[in-house]
């Protein structure tokens, strides 16, 4: 089988090249970028961006895009304010999308990667057809321009997951497999997942997590091996339905702490690939 690549999360800042040496300095040759400011997607930025990655031998495998406007990472209020749902908010999000996919187009970036919410499981629901025709724009301006689509799992269940992908059906869509996320939600086993849409999958994130233990609030995120994902079933798997990408860390704590841990998943994955 096809080894993985591991790489890390790099977030996208106005010195793009400190953030990319990063990854080198921990022995990574690939990253996702990430910014939620659109207002990064500069030349200057870009220009200076494939440069340091040329140099330092990075591979960006996509571009991580969030949006403008408030996002609540609960249960309570994150499907009033996350992604293309919500109405009040959608337009000037798929505007930033569309923006993070010309930016990707510019300088050959493969794929840009975002949530696209708390889908409504009823196919029928006024929410889910404008969402899914919100996606349709973004979605198609990528194809056009010749980047894929990636939709981060977590908030959906994977067989709305599988039906969004159907229903806006670009040619261009592939899924960002959190295997924690789908945890952190409670929406699914992510081993199990991977029977519904592990054909898709076109980037992983390497974290992990717990599930939730009250009906407001996401599991807690955990250090790679300290949560129920089961990476030693996981990675073989994902491989089973024929992925080659890349397993991508993610840690959403700052500071030595999340260096440390970072090293670690390091070394637990090595093995996996």
């Amino acid at each position: 089988m096809t080894k993985l690549q591991i790489g890390v999360i790099s977030m996208l800042s106005e010195k793009p090249e400190d953030e990319i040496k990063k990854v080198a300095d921990f022995g990574l040759g690939s990253c996702q970028t990430c910014t939620w400011d659109p207002a990064l997607f500069t030349d200057a930025i870009g220009d200076r961006l494939v440069a340091s990655a040329a140099t330092h031998k990075v591979e960006i495998t996509t571009l991580w895009a969030g949006y403008p406007g408030p996002c609540a990472w609960n249960f309570t209020q994150g499907p009033r304010t996350i992604g293309l749902v919500p109405p009040e908010h959608r337009q000037m999000r798929v505007e930033a999308l569309q923006k993070a996919a010309r930016f990707a187009a510019k300088f050959h970036l493969p794929s840009i990667t975002t949530h696209v919410g708390f889908l409504p499981e009823d196919p029928n629901d006024s929410l889910y057809l404008g969402t899914v025709e919100a996606i349709k724009q973004v979605a198609g301006l990528c194809a056009e321009l010749g980047v894929g689509f990636w939709f981060e799992t977590g908030q959906e269940t994977p067989v709305n997951l599988l039906r969004t992908i159907e229903r806006v059906n670009t040619g261009n869509l592939g899924i960002n497999l959190d295997p924690a996320n789908l945890i952190l939600y409670g929406k699914a086993n992510p081993v199990d997942a991977l029977d519904v849409f592990g054909t898709f999958v076109r980037g992983v994130h390497a974290k992990d997590g717990l599930y939730p233990t009250d009906g407001d609030h996401l599991g807690a995120e955990t250090a790679l091996g300290k949560g129920k994902v089961n990476f030693p079933v996981l990675v073989p798997k994902l491989k089973a339905c024929g992925y080659a990408g890349a397993l991508t860390i993610e840690r959403e704590i700052s500071g030595e702490q999340q260096n440390k841990d970072i090293r670690m998943a390091i070394d637990l994955l090595r093995p996996l690939c």
